[in-house]
């Protein structure tokens, strides 16, 4: 990335995104107070939000609703909280758009379309559905300032049953997320500033997802590719009941078709007590992925299922290849490789992370928030994103020259997050990657640390396998 490349990204934002995001904190206000309890402001901010979507096919459904909350009657029709999460996901899916196609633009980064799945017949949605929409409308009418531990312990059922659908996993994990956190924070009427954004973020998209239309929807189409993956870097998603490895790579198809910027996620449920290294442990189902990050090697990928830009990870289908330094594959793919589309709900400026090679800049630090200064124009660092299974460390990033990251937006502004960095430690050359340690830590000292603090996985697992032999 240049500096012009740079200036062109950082020069002022989309039209009309201020005004999306202005609707959308609208609606997020009124979810403090709930949907039962609409005052003057939330009435207004509500009017504005039916006034922008009336142009579109949402327009009727959500004028509806907004009506009949402002009219006190939302009690007992949760297509009311659907229209209004609808409308929510659509104002965000813009911005998402939006900032893309800036990105896209400052960087001349070519992007596939999307290509939808093929209609299925419908099918008997999962009975499960029921309880979730009942548990996310009652969030919705309560208001977050009304969440207390009653009402979040009936979230319990919803979850139980949707866990044990295979195919409502993601609705069942996102349900257990915010349901954690609602119980750390009820009763949320104490809290002095709750996270709006992100509890109204994961609502709407659980709304969603627990929509019978929802569970019948065909996946997007799914293609088998082969060709060579050539891994960029890791970035590491972490709660405390789930982790998440997700691997940013350039796949040069066999076929000889232009490279493909592609994802592997793998992921493990955890407990809260299971952090730093220790969470390589927990994703040893895929020793040839974890092989190929600790040890920079390219992948020999056959058959592998690409679904738009996400490879659905099959460790038997790829093969250790030839040692590839990560700087040398961006340097050469990066900018030819083609982005994929994101699928339709996956469409929010939170979720856009696109990797990026800088290098050649200046690091500022200002008492702690780090920032790469190209030609006069600074990026944010976001430092607080680098995860602790890895040697990658502000003060590497401080000292760095060279940097592999992902382009996010946040709080609106774009941000750089760090995969991996090369930079000079007294006087000495030195590189640090964010998947360096998945097969085991490599500085003595962390090592060290890490064996006298006792193998948390194994004593888990042997623990778990005793109850089980009961």
């Amino acid at each position: 990335m240049l500096g012009t490349q740079l200036a062109v990204l950082c020069d002022g934002a989309p039209s009309g995104l201020t005004d999306a995001l202005d609707l959308v904190a609208g609606l997020d206000d009124a979810l403090v107070r709930g949907f039962a309890r609409v005052g003057e402001d939330d009435a207004a901010a509500l009017a504005a939000l039916a006034g922008a979507l009336a142009p579109t096919p949402l327009g009727d459904r959500v004028a509806e609703a907004v009506g009949k909350v402002t009219a006190g009657s939302v009690a007992e029709d949760h297509l009311v909280a659907l229209a209004l999460a609808g409308a929510r996901c659509a104002l965000l899916g813009a911005a998402h758009d939006a900032l893309l196609g800036q990105l896209d633009a400052a960087l001349g980064r070519a992007r596939a379309p999307w290509a939808p799945g093929t209609p299925e017949p419908p099918a008997d949605a999962p009975p499960p559905l029921a309880g979730a929409r009942a548990w996310l409308h009652e969030l919705a009418v309560t208001g977050w300032g009304g969440v207390d531990h009653e009402l979040v312990a009936t979230a319990a059922a919803p979850v139980e049953a949707a866990l044990a659908e295979p195919g409502l996993r993601r609705l069942a994990v996102l349900l257990d997320g915010l349901a954690a956190e609602l119980r750390a924070c009820a009763p949320v009427a104490t809290m002095a500033h709750p996270p709006v954004r992100r509890w109204a973020d994961l609502w709407a998209r659980g709304l969603l997802l627990a929509q019978d239309a929802a569970a019948a929807t065909a996946p997007p189409a799914v293609e088998e590719v082969s060709g060579r993956l050539l891994v960029l870097g890791v970035d590491v998603h972490e709660h405390d009941t789930a982790v998440q490895a997700q691997v940013h790579a350039i796949l040069e198809p066999a076929d000889g078709a232009a490279p493909r910027l592609v994802r592997a996620t793998v992921g493990a449920v955890k407990v809260e007590t299971i952090v730093g290294p220790a969470l390589w442990r927990l994703l040893d189902a895929h020793p040839v992925l974890l092989s190929a990050l600790a040890e920079r090697r390219s992948l020999a990928v056959t058959g592998m299922p690409l679904r738009g830009g996400d490879l659905l990870w099959r460790d038997d289908r790829a093969r250790p290849g030839e040692a590839a330094d990560p700087f040398a594959t961006a340097r050469v793919l990066l900018s030819t490789a083609v982005a994929a589309a994101s699928a339709p709900l996956d469409r929010h400026p939170v979720g856009i992370a696109e990797p990026v090679l800088l290098e050649g800049y200046d690091v500022r630090d200002d008492d702690g928030a780090l920032a790469v200064e190209l030609d006069g124009h600074r990026l944010a660092v976001a430092v607080d994103r680098l995860p602790s299974c890895g040697p990658l460390t502000a003060g590497l990033v401080a000292a760095s020259s060279a940097c592999l990251g992902l382009l996010r937006w946040d709080d609106g502004r774009w941000l750089l997050q760090p995969l991996a960095v090369q930079a000079t430690v007294k006087r000495k050359p030195v590189g640090a990657h964010t998947g360096d340690w998945a097969c085991g830590v490599t500085d003595p000292k962390v090592a060290k640390a890490d064996a006298k603090a006792g193998d948390a996985v194994a004593v888990l697992r042997e623990r778990a396998g005793r109850l089980l032999r009961r």
